[in-house]
């Protein structure tokens, strides 16, 4: 399946490997890869956990023409609406603390798309050492529910809609 956004010249293309996913964002234009998001359900005591591992974007996507929300939120959105027609009802991320600065942005980005702190990853505790083996670093812990991380992002986008059209 993949889904084609004409308006951005966008293909958005969803692929798994049993738990894992990958969906990826290519320029319809000079079909070069514009960004990816990463991850993996997990089956958890709450249900099927969507975790969110990297979503990265090309150097080419800072010179495109965009709504303000960018191509990211577009590949977020993609992945929890992939992961939410397979069952996820949460989905998890970290906001890795590489600098202070970067890692407050993160948290406030993440925080008005709808999700909430769970933990502070630091690495001074028994509990921690399990959290940067699944995480792979230090950082803020944060979970969302996936039907609201949908209506969300889909508010978002009416919002940015109705900006650029003014």
């Amino acid at each position: 399946m993949s889904l084609t956004m004409n308006s951005k010249k966008l293909e958005i293309q969803p692929q798994t490997l049993g738990p894992f996913f990958r969906v990826t964002a290519e320029s319809l234009e000079t079909e070069n890869e514009l960004g990816r998001a990463e991850g993996l359900i997990r089956v958890w005591l709450k249900g099927r956990v969507l975790l969110v591992d990297s979503i990265r974007l090309k150097r080419e996507t800072l010179g495109m023409e965009r709504s303000i929300f960018g191509i990211g939120l577009f590949i977020g959105a993609a992945a929890v609406r992939y992961r939410y027609d397979c069952g996820c009802k949460t989905a998890e991320l970290l906001t890795i603390n590489d600098s202070d600065l970067y890692h407050k942005a993160r948290q406030v980005l993440q925080k008005n798309r709808g999700f909430n702190v769970v933990h502070e990853v630091t690495g001074s505790t028994m509990e921690d050492l399990a959290h940067m083996l699944e995480w792979g670093g230090i950082g803020t812990q944060m979970d969302a529910n996936v039907k609201e991380l949908l209506l969300i992002k889909l508010v978002l986008q009416v919002h940015a809609t109705e900006l650029i059209s003014q």
